[in-house]
């Protein structure tokens, strides 16, 4: 058994995808952000940054895990799944997954911040952020008009960590018209059961599975 603490982010979204994808038994949890629940000592017993998504793994003694980019690679690991054993395949994989972390999540973040919540309206800082993600989506692109998944020719956590930030591209605010091989990877990979699976959880009311339905739900924590 996993317990898994998360919340309506991409980052929890990718290890409740994952766990769906690994078909692991998992028991979620929902800490209340708005009432710092997350900043409890018993929270930070188990993540001391107080963020969510963190897991705690039952076979493994009780073990936490958090960042998420680190779960992904605990998950496939632990169950063989979604990250080859080759070495090359493998470093490709690592690559592309602390592109992820490094890059399109922080920015995207950060212009989520700066459009929705930040007080006072600061254009140039807003297209900033705007055209570091368009250019990290360039990157992206090229990859995928060349092979059909990011890392490799299979799909992988690289897969799972960049398509849970491309989920929230309404939110940003940005478009993918201009990226033909993204949006063919992102269709395929939203049609995966156990995608479909993980964007339930956790629940939102009314929500039927649908990505802009996830979307509505995750504007309130997505900071």
């Amino acid at each position: 058994m996993i317990d898994l603490y998360t919340a309506v982010t991409p980052n929890g979204y990718k290890v409740s995808i994952m766990l769906e994808e690994c078909g692991l038994t998992y028991r979620p949890h929902y800490p209340d952000l708005a009432k710092l629940e997350h900043r409890r000592p018993e929270f930070l017993a188990l993540n001391p940054n107080g963020r969510v998504p963190v897991i705690v793994d039952h076979e493994a003694g009780g073990f936490p895990v958090f960042e998420s980019g680190a779960i992904l690679v605990y998950l496939a690991r632990k169950t063989g799944r979604f990250c080859p054993a080759d070495l090359k395949r493998n470093s490709s994989v690592m690559q592309w997954l602390m592109w992820q972390m490094a890059g399109l999540g922080p920015m995207m973040a950060q212009l989520n911040v700066f459009i929705h919540l930040f007080p006072d309206r600061l254009p140039q800082v807003v297209t900033r952020y705007e055209r570091e993600s368009y250019r990290l989506f360039g990157v992206m692109e090229s990859q995928l008009t060349k092979q059909p998944y990011l890392a490799c020719d299979e799909y992988t956590i690289a897969d799972i960590a960049s398509w849970c930030w491309i989920l929230s591209k309404d939110w940003s605010r940005l478009s993918l018209e201009a990226y033909p091989g993204i949006r063919r990877w992102f269709e395929e990979i939203g049609q995966r059961p156990a995608v479909v699976a993980g964007l339930r959880v956790p629940p939102v009311p009314g929500n039927d599975g649908t990505h802009d339905e996830r979307i509505a739900g995750m504007r309130k924590t997505l900071a």
